[in-house]
């Protein structure tokens, strides 16, 4: 069992940033390819950006390209997402999740992802 815990949301002002960190415990040996999704009320939760088991491989949903950079420290077993730039319609509750079966490629498709944290808000003001 993985457990993962979002920490770093906040409210900010637009062309603000933040960066959220993932941390994950529980089978500490295992390096799983991990993503962030967000989710706001009403709506499907969607993929933000992904990165593989070692972070060579990222990927990002168009919105967010140029604005946001996932990177790893699989030390620390902890993933991050440095938001810049942010708008009013980045806000949302921001997930982290874990795929355990990827093994080189980064999966957008929330059905792949096994383990999830509860979520952290983020607020963008105009």
């Amino acid at each position: 069992q993985v457990q993962l815990v979002e920490s770093g949301g906040g409210l900010v002002q637009a062309g603000g940033s933040l960066r959220l960190s993932c941390a994950s415990s529980g089978r500490a040996r295992s390096t799983y390819a991990m993503a962030w999704f967000r989710q706001t009320p009403g709506k499907e939760r969607e993929f933000v950006s992904g990165i593989n088991r070692s972070g060579g491989i990222t990927k990002y949903e168009d919105s967010v390209k140029g604005r946001f950079t996932i990177s790893r420290d699989n030390a620390q077993n902890t993933v991050y997402l440095q938001m810049n730039s942010l708008k009013p319609e980045d806000t949302a509750v921001y997930y982290c999740a874990a795929d355990e079966d990827s093994m080189v490629v980064v999966r957008s498709d929330r059905e792949y992802y096994d383990y999830w944290g509860q979520g952290t808000q983020v607020t963008v003001s105009s």
